[in-house]
């Protein structure tokens, strides 16, 4: 933990960047020499410029290392440095990998050998949220880990349908983390944090989601994965920038396809013509991968081991959805109770609510 100090250190100045960091520490071999260079041994790193070392020192005076990890640790912010043993390898691996990885959640319980990135609009017709949801929920209990941004449209509905099908999940965001967003998800924040996955952020807590973040952190969410399924993108989109990145570090891009008259699909067959490969079921995501999958640890999701009540509702669900007045009368459950029941399934992810009043379990 000596170090770690430095690595934050450095993480906490603006006017920098990872690639800066990354060359200083190569240069020195050491982050704290590096960190605690004068201008006039900056100044022989070849290519460093003279300015960009003084800009560098007239900042890095400012920061007290100490003082900055305390700010981590005081938000209870876990993460690794680039010289931690568990440092994600499928990042050591890329151009400018993050100098630190901050991260809130259980990261360790993800399987990052077995990472599925997933990307894609950010206004997402209805028929590629339900593509997408239907493949993922395929994969349903297995090890395989979902990373997406934790944005609006198909990040979204990638996290959920990961939540709900007893999925690990990565989130990461393109800020630090005293910033939610978009405010919306805040919800999906927690539940991803509390057991199931991580949010994981480069960025020092107190950096806001400033726009050129966006595209810098695609790059992250194609690093830590195997390989990327677009599910819908325009021809000038944040995922084709992610599809672009995961051929540059040689992982494997899949698309699933939409309709032609759709323009968010345009870089879908763009992409496919290109050589990606085409995914309409999990499967071809398997194959892709040439992966075996082991099942996960189950969650208690069976009818023998749900409570008394429960266990009425998932019954009564087994073969199709229901609508409410039909759960009362099979279930014979007051009113009280079946709504009580109904939201707690919802929140175990064993049931979904579609279509008003109706519901149907979760496969």
């Amino acid at each position: 933990m000596n170090n770690s100090k430095y690595w934050i250190a450095f993480s906490s100045i603006e006017q920098i960047d990872s690639n800066f960091i990354q060359r200083l520490y190569n240069y020195f071999g050491d982050i704290k020499t590096a960190f605690e260079a004068s201008t006039k041994e900056l100044s022989q790193i070849e290519g460093l410029s003279v300015k960009k070392a003084e800009n560098f020192v007239k900042h890095r005076d400012k920061v007290n290392p100490d003082k900055a990890i305390a700010l981590v640790a005081e938000r209870g912010i876990s993460f690794y440095t680039f010289e931690d043993e568990k440092y994600p390898q499928m990042l050591h691996n890329i151009d400018n990998p993050p100098a630190v990885l901050y991260y809130k959640g259980d990261l360790e319980s993800c399987n990052l050998h077995r990472t599925l990135a997933v990307v894609g609009s950010r206004r997402a017709s209805s028929y590629a949220k339900d593509a997408l949801s239907k493949i993922l929920s395929e994969l349903a209990n297995t090890d395989i880990c979902i990373v997406s941004g934790l944005a609006s449209g198909i990040d979204t509905t990638a996290h959920i349908t990961a939540l709900n099908a007893n999925l690990k999940t990565i989130g990461v965001i393109a800020s630090g983390f005293d910033f939610t967003y978009p405010a919306a998800n805040k919800q999906l924040y927690e539940r991803i944090e509390n057991g199931n996955g991580a949010v994981v952020s480069e960025y020092y807590p107190t950096f806001e989601p400033i726009k050129f973040r966006f595209p810098q952190r695609n790059r992250i969410v194609s690093g830590l994965s195997y390989g990327t399924l677009v599910a819908e993108a325009s021809l000038k989109s944040g995922a084709l920038i992610t599809a672009n990145l995961t051929l540059e570090q040689g992982r494997e891009l899949m698309c699933i396809p939409g309709l032609i008259t759709n323009p968010n699909t345009e870089g879908i067959y763009k992409l496919l013509k290109n050589g990606a490969t085409l995914v309409t079921c999990a499967e071809d995501i398997l194959n892709a991968l040439n992966w075996e999958v082991k099942p996960a640890e189950q969650q208690k999701l069976f009818a023998t081991e749900l409570e008394s009540d429960e266990e009425k509702i998932f019954k009564a669900l087994e073969i199709e959805e229901k609508g409410f007045d039909e759960l009362l009368t099979i279930t014979k459950l007051d009113v009280d109770t079946l709504l009580t029941n109904l939201t707690m399934m919802e929140l175990k992810g064993i049931i979904k609510q579609v279509d008003g009043d109706r519901y149907r379990k979760i496969n």
